[in-house]
């Protein structure tokens, strides 16, 4: 009888050993052969064009819808239930293709972004370019009026903070086609037996918190919703025997490019 005795692989050696080859192992193709799993339909390949409503949607896009609908409820276009959707809607969109249907039957202007629905423009925000209206240095940081009275119109650059003062006289300070040093301006305004005027244009936020003593700080006009970008003014400062008096209006011209509503007979 031989001696030899067949050797048998220890079990761990054996699984090291298949582990191995079917690492090693070429895929196999052909009858029988299990298919390679299929890449997600939504996989983009390099350099592929990527469709512009599968772009990514930003918050700064989200909010622009958002403050269109806005619009559209002042305006009467949207009911408080139809906004309420829409507003649910537009922070849980994701890309602009789900972000777009939301203000498609709602009047748009240009300068949206490609494939995304931006907040359509109020009243004046033609001449309101915000973004190149900010920045610089102001013109002039101080005005006093002593039995006279002072003007600030036209272009001219706000400061980050404005000294007005009229003591038995009178100021204006117009700030429809300004530009502003900083997204926010403070204008402090004393008025002593005098007024001070301050126009502004609408959609721009104004915050009064002047001190009136037998006077006044009067805020007239509604300034209607706020459009993306524009300053903050901050009006303050104390008023004896006098008045600061804010108002919102619009420019000459663009008052005149507003559709005139025919009166019924």
């Amino acid at each position: 009888m031989s001696d030899e005795r067949p050797q048998k692989p220890l079990p761990e050696e054996q699984l090291s050993r298949e582990t191995t080859s079917l690492a090693k192992a070429p895929s196999v193709s052909g009858p029988g052969a299990s298919a390679a799993p299929a890449a997600p339909a939504a996989h983009v390949l390099p350099g592929q064009p990527v469709a512009a409503p599968a772009l990514r949607a930003s918050d700064a896009d989200r909010e622009r819808v958002v403050e269109r609908l806005r619009d559209a409820v002042a305006e009467g276009r949207l009911d408080m239930e139809e906004f309420q959707e829409r507003l649910e809607a537009a922070y849980a969109s994701r890309t602009y293709a789900e972000l777009e249907p939301l203000t498609r039957d709602l009047p748009a202007v240009g300068g949206a972004p490609a494939g995304a629905a931006a907040a359509v423009a109020g009243p004046g925000q033609e001449q309101a370019a915000w973004p190149e209206r900010i920045g610089g240095a102001g013109t002039s940081s101080t005005a006093v009026a002593v039995m006279s009275g002072f003007q600030r119109k036209g272009q001219w650059t706000v400061p980050a903070r404005f000294n007005a003062v009229a003591f038995w006289g009178g100021g204006d300070l117009d700030l429809r086609e300004a530009s502003f040093s900083q997204r926010e301006v403070v204008i402090t305004c004393i008025a002593v037996m005098g007024g001070i005027q301050i126009t502004v244009p609408p959609g721009v936020e104004v915050d009064v918190r002047g001190i009136g003593v037998m006077g006044a700080f009067d805020q007239r006009g509604n300034p209607g919703p706020l459009q993306p970008g524009a300053p903050r003014v901050v009006v303050t400062g104390f008023a004896m025997w006098g008045g600061v008096e804010i108002r919102v209006k619009p420019l000459k011209s663009d008052r005149e490019n507003k559709p005139r509503r025919r009166k019924e007979l």
